[in-house]
């Protein structure tokens, strides 16, 4: 049983979640003065808390262990396994989501990959939530024009989420749609007519994020949403960072936070066969009497994501770099941040142009 679900008060389980207790198990081994410490409660309270936990977990129990035999028998042990053929097949067939960038979707092997959560991160300006917004439009191109007809959860925690820039980058969508139909359809005033700017806001569903706790409970409350909405096929989280970097000083806490839900999002993307995308901020990295540029959160949060993606300018260009991938080489890509949103870098039109 998750926290969340415990029937005690709904600001005793923000105490919980804030401080990193997610499931019933997290709380089997603490007692009741260092958990009265870490919540900032009386010890009285504290003891309350644990004892309706622990009844919680032998209910829990209990029902398992009647329900135990039904399940052996019913169950084929081989039937939870996949040989490495079939997953070879299956990340043939994975779906993708372009970025409207060719240059960008060729490095990432097609697009941002559904089943994957893939961090994208960098300085400030270099276009992050462009390319969020970006992906959060693109999931919605329909299945006949390559795309996946998907719908959004867009979770915003700096308050950057533009809906102006969501609409011109939705226009822009549907003209680039247009104009591909026209090339290879006759039917394209009826596609025209189908998706307007306004249905693809209307399928971008937003969350504004104002705290760390706010954003782990909407993380263990998105597998209910999503059971009921089957039809988002990407989560975009603007920025992970943000309440992490401002709240807390415990860092052994945030990392045992920060990778419950990594855990989280990385089974909601294979049990709904959707792209998680996180976005993240830069910090300064003390290594060798040298400072350089990393991305925030540590380096026990970069081994928690599939992919990783860091946007950085060479000169007057914005460049991505696959930075670490199990299945996609280091390389690096030009992009731009244009009025209709993410596209190949002006030097690589030119060079299209002159050959």
């Amino acid at each position: 049983m998750e926290i969340w679900r415990l029937p005690i008060s709904a600001s005793q389980r923000g105490k919980l979640i804030s401080a990193g207790y997610t499931s019933l198990s997290s709380l089997s081994s603490i007692s009741s003065s260092d958990l009265a410490r870490e919540l900032k409660v009386s010890e009285s309270e504290a003891m309350n808390i644990l004892k309706v936990a622990s009844h919680s977990r032998g209910s829990e129990t209990s029902n398992a262990s009647c329900s135990i035999v039904e399940v052996l028998d019913t169950f084929q042990w081989w039937a939870g396994a996949q040989s490495a053929w079939d997953m070879l097949h299956d990340e043939e067939s994975l779906m993708h989501i372009t970025t409207s960038s060719a240059d960008l979707d060729n490095i990432l092997g097609g697009g941002i990959h559904c089943k994957e959560v893939t961090e994208i991160g960098g300085v400030p300006g270099i276009g992050k939530t462009q390319l969020g917004i970006q992906v959060a439009v693109n999931v919605q191109i329909p299945n006949d024009f390559g795309g996946l007809g998907g719908k959004a959860i867009y979770i915003d925690t700096e308050g950057s989420f533009m809906v102006e820039r969501a609409f011109q980058i939705a226009e822009a969508c549907i003209e680039d749609m247009s104009e591909y139909n026209r090339f290879l359809r006759k039917d394209f005033q009826e596609c025209k007519i189908k998706m307007l700017p306004q249905d693809i806001l209307e399928n971008i569903f937003y969350f504004r994020i104002c705290s760390y706790t706010e954003q782990i409970a909407l993380i263990n409350y998105l597998d209910k949403f999503l059971s009921e909405h089957k039809d988002v096929k990407v989560i975009v989280v603007d920025s992970v960072t943000f309440h992490f970097r401002q709240d807390f000083d415990d860092m052994a806490l945030r990392t045992r936070v920060l990778s419950g839900m990594a855990l989280k999002l990385m089974n909601l993307a294979k049990r709904f066969s959707l792209a998680v995308v996180l976005l993240n901020q830069v910090t300064t990295k003390h290594t060798e009497a040298s400072f350089q540029l990393a991305l925030a959160l540590g380096d026990s949060w970069s081994h928690t994501c599939t992919n990783r993606i860091v946007l950085y300018w060479n000169g007057n260009e914005r460049y991505a770099y696959i930075d670490k991938s199990p299945s996609l080489r280091s390389a690096s890509a030009a992009y731009s941040v244009t009025a209709r949103g993410i596209r190949n870098s002006s030097s690589s039109c030119k060079r299209i142009k002159m050959m």
